[in-house]
């Protein structure tokens, strides 16, 4: 089940995770993002163990994601030991992106 997190449990989630962790940077008024959301949190049961998916909801958490330099929606971060190891971001992001990029990650 994904979690949602903010500035506030970024570091705990994310930074101090055991496991490779994919952020998901989406609005709920980004059709691109919703269209999205189905097929990312199906990886996350595909990939069980292997990794963990965060959610951060930017309308909620705007000065987040700005510190974090996200700028466009969907943003997809990519965190491995603690480190940002692959960004994807923009409108014609899609799942196969998404997935190479993960199992680069955790393989």
């Amino acid at each position: 089940m994904a979690i949602n997190i903010n500035g506030d449990t970024f570091s705990k989630e994310v930074l101090e995770s055991d496991i490779p962790v994919l952020v998901d940077f989406w609005g709920p008024r980004c059709a691109p993002c919703l269209a999205l959301m189905p097929a990312v949190e199906a990886m996350e049961a595909k990939y069980d163990g292997k990794m963990k998916l965060v959610k951060v909801d930017a309308s909620q958490n705007k000065r987040f994601c700005l510190s974090m330099k996200v700028l466009s929606l969907p943003t997809c971060l990519f965190y491995k030991d603690g480190k940002e190891v692959d960004r994807l971001k923009g409108e014609g992001l899609t799942i196969d992106d998404i997935e190479t990029s993960l199992r680069n990650m955790i393989e």
